[in-house]
């Protein structure tokens, strides 16, 4: 076994804190990575509370990890040593099922697709372990190639914060002609802002924070709404074709349904831990939709990288060190981050 350290947190009430541990060995598909850089995702919070289901104990998590590659198994020829790598929400699946064999591993029909943390190894006993740590093993198939154009720490929230954005932008092929709202500009919305407006759309930014217009204009936007507004807020009914919903706290989806155009599609990618509510007639009314999106495929994830790269996009970030870890979860709580906390892991 190779030695690991990270930060764990060992109950839904703990904090996180230094943490050795243990990966596996160098399999003949397997990469090492030196970690460089790990993204603190809003998702890291949910589970390592068990806000969304009962978590695995001790966790380290993370799952936007940038490094480099410092040792590959005898059976390794896409990746050599030294090339910068990344890994993101997942480690491994079935490989063998349709939707595998689709590149939609996240989906692993068998369900055998194996998260980064909090999840099973398909032996099903063996925890797995995220970013928050100075190395990982990973099976070749679910490790994806990193620019040397972009810098590294904007880049490792594109493992989860990008991917969760471009995905249901590419599914819906959302572009030129669309007018697309972004529902709240955090972490996920200041991506889907810019995604957005790369793909040639009319984007427009809702959010309850006035205070974020300048910041909406500055990532692109041609539109700024306060949706506590009420007068604006009137103005928007029936306005947009999609509304990119990156909202993971309880609010009032009638609302946004209603700014919906005809056939217009709102698409949750945030999630929030309480049951979701609205009326049907929101939906009845003009034909709109309701619709989630998680992250994409291995594939789609790699696609997403190089687009970044060819288009110039990385997260806007704030560098921590590994030991601001607990006050960075309690300021994403509170929305005080602009936009994405990266944690440098050579300060481990």
């Amino acid at each position: 076994m190779i030695t690991a350290k990270g930060y764990a947190t060992h109950s839904p009430s703990d904090k996180l804190k230094p943490w050795n541990f243990e990966r596996r060995e160098i399999g003949p598909n397997d990469v090492k990575i030196e970690i460089l850089f790990s993204g603190v995702c809003h998702s890291d919070i949910h589970q390592a509370r068990s806000e969304w289901f009962p978590g695995i104990y001790p966790m380290v998590p993370g799952h936007e990890i940038v490094g480099r590659i410092t040792e590959i198994g005898s059976a390794i020829t896409k990746f050599k040593i030294n090339q910068l790598a990344g890994v993101g929400c997942m480690v491994d699946s079935c490989q063998q099922c349709n939707n595998c064999q689709k590149g939609f591993e996240q989906f692993c029909e068998v369900g055998k697709t194996v998260f980064t943390y909090n999840s099973l190894e398909k032996d099903g006993k063996t925890p797995t372990y995220g970013g928050y740590s100075n190395i990982i093993v990973v099976n070749e198939n679910f490790v994806l190639s990193v620019s040397d154009k972009l810098p590294l720490e904007g880049v490792a929230p594109l493992l989860c914060a990008g991917i969760t954005t471009y995905s249901p932008i590419r599914k819906w092929n959302i572009g030129k002609g669309h007018k697309v709202a972004v529902l709240g500009l955090g972490g996920l919305g200041h991506m889907a802002v810019k995604f957005a407006v790369a793909f040639g759309a009319e984007v427009s930014v809702l959010s309850t924070s006035p205070d974020k217009e300048q910041d909406a204009y500055k990532l692109g936007a041609h539109n700024f709404y306060h949706t506590k507004d009420e007068e604006q807020v009137k103005q928007l009914t029936n306005q947009f074709d999609f509304i990119i919903d990156t909202v993971s706290a309880a609010h009032n989806y009638d609302m946004y349904l209603k700014m919906l155009a005809a056939n217009g599609v709102q698409i949750l990618v945030g999630i929030p831990s309480t049951p979701i509510q609205f009326s049907g007639f929101s939906l009845l009314t003009n034909g709109r939709s309701i619709s989630a999106s998680s992250i994409g495929g291995i594939p789609e994830t790699q696609e997403m990288l190089d687009f970044c790269a060819l288009h110039n996009i990385v997260s806007d970030i704030e560098l921590i060190n590994i030991n601001y870890i607990n006050e960075a979860y309690e300021r994403v709580l509170k929305s005080d981050v602009k936009y994405r906390f990266v944690i440098d892991c050579s300060t481990l």
